[in-house]
């Protein structure tokens, strides 16, 4: 029986959780993932945790922040003027912003804070700082 190699192309469901058992993601009700593993698509714990897997195997992987999104980074949080946000925007904490970069590139940001004058934008990804849990089905190996 064939095993998930590296630069494998593999077929499998999923479910993402946290530490305390909240549910992130999951593909279980819908079409399953199918990714070429070595193309860096895939955080590096949840590509470690599908090699030597076999189709229709299940399993369960816990994925330390280092091998996931990394830790927080102070230097991803900005402070920004509320007078140079839209008039019409009412900023919560935690509310999704978007920011074009100079090069027309966006950027997803998320509210940490709101203060009278400013308020604090977060760059990091919303699971930085996160230890991991996957549950994993290997579907198929192509």
């Amino acid at each position: 029986m064939s095993k998930v190699k590296a630069d494998d192309r593999v077929v499998l469901h999923y479910t993402g959780k946290l530490s305390d058992g909240q549910v992130f993601d999951s593909s279980v009700n819908r079409e399953p993932l199918e990714v070429k593993l070595g193309e860096g698509s895939l955080i590096p714990g949840f590509e470690k945790g599908l090699l030597d897997m076999a189709p229709n195997e299940k399993k369960t992987i816990v994925i330390a922040k280092e091998e996931a999104y990394g830790e927080k980074r102070k230097e991803l949080f900005q402070t920004v003027n509320k007078s140079d946000l839209p008039e019409d925007l009412k900023v919560e904490v935690n509310m999704a912003l978007m920011a074009t970069n100079a090069d027309g590139s966006e950027k997803q940001l998320r509210v940490a804070e709101v203060n009278e004058n400013d308020i604090v934008v977060d760059a990091n990804h919303p699971l930085a700082g996160e230890d991991l849990t996957f549950d994993l089905e290997l579907v198929a190996i192509k």
